[in-house]
């Protein structure tokens, strides 16, 4: 897909919903934007000069566009974002990546899904936008508050992983849950994260015999 041209690239902000005090959706006006479920747009404030990469996180058959977004503490694009109030003027280019899914694949294949954090979000785009996916979710986070809209998925294909409480489905890192649940060599798997977890499941999922062409990444920094 093309980016569109800097003439029709502001939508409108609907509504921000928060997940937790760092974690957000913004809502907005999709104005006729195509993409792909699990491609990334550029997105910031109208009129400023900073923006950053966000997964979409709304299906493709939705009237809006969602993103979800992480607040961090030297992160001057998701603190601006925050204050935005519905109405707000936003700048997006895009979609950009090719971290999507085969259309034949669907309904077709089995999948895994490994995100850490916000990583989840082209997942959620993933899972709402291909009601036929046969699918397991493994989500790692520090605490279950972070389960971000859990509600989205099938309890028994979504695992979470907790490193700091109870709370979870599973005590521990993904890496550790792949470690005691081996994959199939058919799976096709799709990892969303940071780069250390991205690099573990790698090796993970390369000794137990998926090969290298069925395990697809994007990294979150």
């Amino acid at each position: 897909m093309k980016l569109r041209t800097t003439q029709d690239n502001t939508h409108e902000l609907i509504d921000t919903r928060h997940l937790t005090d760092s974690a957000y959706v913004l809502r907005m006006s999709r104005r006729g934007l195509q993409f792909r479920s699990g491609q990334h747009i550029l997105l910031g404030e109208a009129g400023s000069i900073h923006n950053r990469e966000y997964s979409v996180y709304s299906a493709e058959q939705d009237d809006f566009f969602e993103v979800l977004i992480k607040e961090v503490d030297d992160g001057l694009v998701s603190k601006q974002l925050k204050k935005l109030k519905a109405g707000s003027k936003l700048q997006l280019e895009g979609p950009l990546g090719f971290f999507t899914i085969e259309p034949g694949l669907i309904g077709n294949a089995k999948f895994l899904f490994v995100a850490t954090g916000s990583g989840i979000a082209p997942f959620h785009s993933f899972v709402r936008s291909y009601p036929p996916l046969d699918y397991q979710l493994l989500h790692g986070v520090r605490y279950a508050k972070e389960a971000y809209d859990k509600e989205t998925y099938s309890p028994e294909r979504y695992v979470l992983c907790t490193s700091q409480d109870e709370g979870g489905g599973f005590r521990g890192r993904v890496t550790d849950y792949l470690k005691s649940n081996p994959v199939e060599p058919d799976t096709h798997c799709y990892l969303c994260g940071n780069f250390e977890m991205i690099h573990e499941v790698f090796e993970i999922l390369e000794k137990q015999g998926v090969p290298p062409q069925q395990v697809h990444a994007e990294v979150y920094f």
